[in-house]
């Protein structure tokens, strides 16, 4: 799979089964990893935060899961790439881990979410081998808190873990993480409120127009709608100076093999 960079953030591309093969080759090969969802905010957050960036490129795949990243793909590398979404990947995932014998560990949200989705995972693939599954408290966790809680999860052995702490935070525990567990994490954040059916998705028309971010400041609206504001500008300027840039060079070039023609 190849990858492309996104104001310096390198975004994977392939078929959305490509993805889904690429990560179980990660759980086949026992190789310590981390799949990050990538979406405008991821992008802007990386793109402020050299460090965050850092966590993100150091992914062993970085899915195009916004609508946005999929146009500038096709806009400046001509690549039709389909969105890799979270959301349709985390279902998938455990279908392929029933049939594959994999098992998953559930880790983030609220304990009540937790049991949600283990309640139905545990009814739509009655086959699934589900290793846990752990809330941890909304606060920083001690040293202690946290090699007790690693001390367990590796006590499981589960072959992907799927993780729900928001972004960045969720990224950063994947990446200081994933050495020590040994297995493939994935930050799959707002799935799991979708996948328990805590929140609705959206008609395809409309994720198709990338007014997803639009129905979630619907529904979070004071905690949403700064990030909204500046994420979406902030990514709209940059991406309108890259295209602005890309013509330059275009024309530049354009010149350039004239005049060695001539």
């Amino acid at each position: 799979m190849k990858r492309k960079p996104i104001f310096d953030s390198m975004i994977f591309t392939g078929s959305h089964k490509s993805f889904i093969e690429e990560v179980f080759s990660l759980v086949r090969f026992k190789i310590p990893s981390y799949v990050c969802f990538a979406n405008v905010h991821m992008i802007m957050e990386a793109n402020e935060d050299k460090e965050f960036q850092d966590v993100v490129n150091n992914a062993s795949l970085v899915a195009p899961d916004g609508k946005p990243l999929s146009v500038f793909l096709k806009l400046f590398y001509g690549i039709t790439q389909e969105r890799i979404c979270g959301m349709d990947v985390m279902p998938e995932l455990m279908r392929e881990a029933e049939a594959r014998s994999k098992s998953i560990y559930f880790y983030g949200t609220t304990p009540e979410l937790l049991f949600a989705i283990a309640t139905k995972a545990a009814k739509e693939f009655p086959n699934l081998k589900i290793a846990g599954y752990f809330s941890p408290p909304f606060r920083q966790l001690t040293t202690e808190e946290d090699d007790k809680i690693i001390s367990e999860i590796k006590k499981a052995e589960p072959d992907l873990i799927f993780v729900s702490l928001g972004c960045p935070k969720q990224e950063k525990w994947m990446a200081t993480h994933c050495s020590e567990l040994n297995t493939c994490l994935l930050g799959l954040g707002q799935a799991f409120k979708v996948y328990a059916g805590e929140e609705k998705r959206l008609p395809v028309w409309m994720r198709n127009l990338s007014l997803e971010w639009m129905y979630r400041l619907y529904l979070e609206p004071n905690r949403l709608w700064k990030r909204y504001a500046y994420t979406n500008t902030s990514f709209l300027w940059l991406t309108g100076k890259e295209f602005v840039r890309h013509l330059i060079s275009r024309k530049n070039s354009s010149l350039i093999k004239r005049k060695i023609a001539g």
